[in-house]
Order: C-alpha cells, then sequence, then structure tokens
C-alpha cells in the first residue's frame, strides 16, 4: 500500500514512518509548513526551518521520499481567523482540534492523494478499526491510544467517516517509552526531540500579545465574586438550570484590579491576572464582553467554578457514526472529557430539541465555551464530540 506519513520532525511521526517502512508498505513523507508569522511566539518554540531539516534527516535515514507543501494560507483561513472569532466572542477554542479536521485531515490529505497515496499515516497515540455498518459497509471507529499518558484521540473528535477511512495511526498501540527506544535503537535524528508544545504549528505563545494581532487591547475592571454571593442563589433543579452558566453583574462584587481586555481571559485561568493581597489564588469565573468585565473568585474550590452540565447546540453535535447518534428524547450513560488529558469522567447524554445536554455525576471545575467536549464508550471508542454552548 502506497502511503503518505505526515513527518513532522518530531519522534513519533518519525516512528510512525520506521514501523510502516519495516511493514512493507510503499512510503512518502510529506512535511507541512503551516505558519510563517512570529508575532507573539515564544523564541526558539516550534521554529518550522528546523523542523523540516529533522524531517529530512529522518526520511533519508529511513529511505523514504520526502515532499514538502506550504498549507499556511489555508491555516490561517480555517484555524487562526476562527480563533480570533471565537476569542473576540469571548470563548476559549481548541486549535488543535480544528487543525486535525481542517488541516492535517482535509488541506493535507488532498494533498498526499495527489502524490499518489491511498492513506495518510500520522504519530497520533490514538487507534481506528472498522466493524460492519447499518447497511453492511464498514464504519470507522476511533478508539483511545493504549499509552494512558498519551492518548490523543481527543484531538481527533471532529474527524468524519471519510476521514477515519484514509487514516492510520501506527504508533497508537505502543506507549512513548517504547517509540522512544525504537528510535534510538534505528538511530533515528529525532530520538531525543521533546514533544511540541502550544498552539498547534504556531509553539508556544504569548496569547495577549498573538491576540492583538487582531483584537484590540481594551483596558477594564476585574470584578471579585464572593462565595456569600451563591449563598443567596435559588438551587438549581431542572437540567437547563444546571448548564445554565451563572450571570454576573458589577454590583454583585467588589472591584479588585484592572485588565488588558475581556477577551484574553478564559474561565478557569489563573495567570496574568497580577492581583495580589488574597490568601488563595485568584481564578476568572466569568466574562462579560459587552462591559469588557472580568469577573474573578479566590480559591480553587470557589463555586463559580463548578458546574454538573453543559449544552452543545444541535447544529455542534458531531457523532463520528451516526449509527451511535441519539434521537431526540433519549440519553446514554458515557465518560466524557472537556479538555485534553483531563480523566475521563462519568455523565449522561440527554438529547433534548434545544441541543445535546451532558449532565455529570460529579460537578466539573472550568466547563469553557468554546472547547470541545468529547464522549467515550466503555471500550474506549470516542463516540462523538461537540463545541461547548454553555
Amino acid at each position: 500500500m502506497k502511503i503518505c506519513v505526515g513527518l513532522s520532525g518530531g519522534v513519533d511521526s518519525s516512528v510512525a514512518a520506521l514501523l510502516l517502512k519495516r511493514q512493507g508498505h510503499e512510503v512518502f513523507a510529506l512535511f507541512m509548513q503551516n505558519w510563517h508569522d512570529t508575532t507573539g511566539t515564544l523564541h526558539g518554540d516550534c521554529e518550522w526551518e528546523e523542523e523540516r531539516a529533522v524531517a529530512e534527516m529522518v526520511a533519508k535515514k529511513i529511505g523514504i521520499p520526502f515532499h514538502f507543501v506550504d498549507l499556511s494560507d489555508t491555516y490561517r483561513k480555517r484555524v487562526v481567523d476562527y480563533m480570533f472569532d471565537e476569542y473576540a466572542r469571548g470563548r476559549t477554542p481548541n486549535p488543535d482540534v480544528l487543525c486535525n479536521r481542517e488541516i492535517k485531515f482535509d488541506a493535507f490529505l488532498q494533498d498526499a492523494l495527489r502524490l499518489g497515496a491511498e492513506k495518510v499515516a500520522t504519530g497520533h497515540y490514538c487507534r481506528v478499526d472498522t466493524v460492519p455498518g447499518a447497511d453492511g459497509s464498514p464504519s470507522y471507529r476511533l478508539l483511545a491510544g493504549l499509552d494512558p499518558n498519551k492518548d490523543q484521540s481527543y484531538f481527533l473528535c471532529q474527524l468524519s467517516q471519510e476521514q477515519l477511512s484514509r487514516a492510520l495511526f501506527p504508533i497508537g498501540e505502543l506507549c512513548k517509552p517504547e517509540v522512544r527506544r525504537i528510535a534510538h535503537e534505528a538511530g533515528l535524528p529525532s530520538a531525543d526531540k521533546k514533544d511540541s508544545q502550544g498552539i498547534c504549528f504556531v509553539g508556544k505563545v504569548d496569547l495577549p500579545l498573538f491576540l492583538q494581532q487582531k483584537l484590540r487591547s481594551v483596558a477594564g475592571d476585574v470584578i471579585e465574586i464572593p462565595r456569600s454571593y451563591f449563598e443567596a442563589l435559588p438551587p438549581r433543579n431542572t437540567l437547563e438550570e444546571k448548564a445554565e452558566p451563572f450571570v454576573y453583574h458589577r454590583e454583585d462584587g467588589t472591584l479588585a484590579g484592572h485588565h488588558i481586555g475581556a477577551q484574553y481571559y478564559t474561565v478557569g485561568q489563573r495567570k496574568g491576572l497580577n492581583i495580589g493581597g488574597h490568601a488563595e489564588s485568584l481564578f476568572v469565573i466569568g466574562t462579560d464582553m459587552a462591559r469588557n468585565l472580568i469577573f474573578v473568585g479566590e480559591g480553587h474550590s470557589h463555586p463559580g467554578l463548578w458546574r454538573e452540565a453543559l449544552r452543545i447546540s444541535p447544529e455542534e453535535v458531531h457523532w463520528i457514526r451516526k449509527e451511535c447518534a441519539l434521537r431526540e428524547g433519549e440519553e446514554r450513560p458515557y465518560q466524557v472529557r472537556i479538555r485534553y488529558r483531563q480523566p475521563l469522567q462519568e455523565a449522561r447524554l440527554i438529547c433534548r430539541p434545544d441541543g445535546l445536554y451532558i449532565l455529570f455525576n460529579e460537578p466539573q471545575r472550568g466547563i469553557t465555551p468554546g472547547q470541545f467536549a468529547a464522549w467515550y464508550a466503555p471500550d474506549g471508542e470516542l463516540a462523538g464530540s461537540g463545541v461547548i454552548d454553555r
């Protein structure tokens, strides 16, 4: 089989290519450049020239052809512009999920197919298999990687059946130490390379500085909401009430300080507030974009950080296998995560006319609009996902 490996210069994709070559496949490497601008990036992180050089050395060591494609314009339009739009709305996006859906398994996939590939392989720690679909044709399942510390299935939670039908994840059955060992034994130049961090293909950034490329900085007030505020609130009994974010007003708290722009802050954030004089750290518990206000609470256990449920709008619900989808009025238990590396949480998915609700067995900290919730079956299948609306 002719397989294109998305070779990034990291150890994971390098070992993926090596394993496929050893299996006898016709393998070629395709390196994609997705970012030029260094505004807001922290020096030394995700420099694509270095990544490309390492990727070329890996391809030469393995003995496979090396190709290059510049997808920076597509990446800016489909991923970075989406980021700016979401932050401008006071929501917190996950660009890595979008990068996989829009770039790696769409724009990049199309380039790989034009070069003759039948499949595209990446160094993600996840798995894919097939089961008979409703019409008897193959139905592709996305499964968590076997390394519990590196499972990256969450980042692929928006992939479609067509995308999964072209995808291979050669290291999904391996743990990271084993991947490193294979790379060392093969003498791969990427064997000791550190894992990339930060925004996919951009790297670690000073987020306010990065966002200031399009979002103007406007100073505003930080309002501290006391715990006593919640003692006066009526209990939340219905599902809809449990999923509703708390809404604060200036008069509900006291002035604690000032900020550089409400769009630069997200629920659960601690760093960057620069407000002292408290026994415990302050955390962002809400934002008001219209009035350019940030609301904060003291302490990790502040009630403003915790909720029992969330909602996903109907148009944002994505089932990887359509036969698994809930119908209106149905509900089903799943394990859910609302951010990468969060331990799976027990919950029930409840399908209502106004959206899909997720009711957790235990309250969750920092439910953040704009992030993705992903739900898993007991056998590790990632069944679906959606953008958190509230």
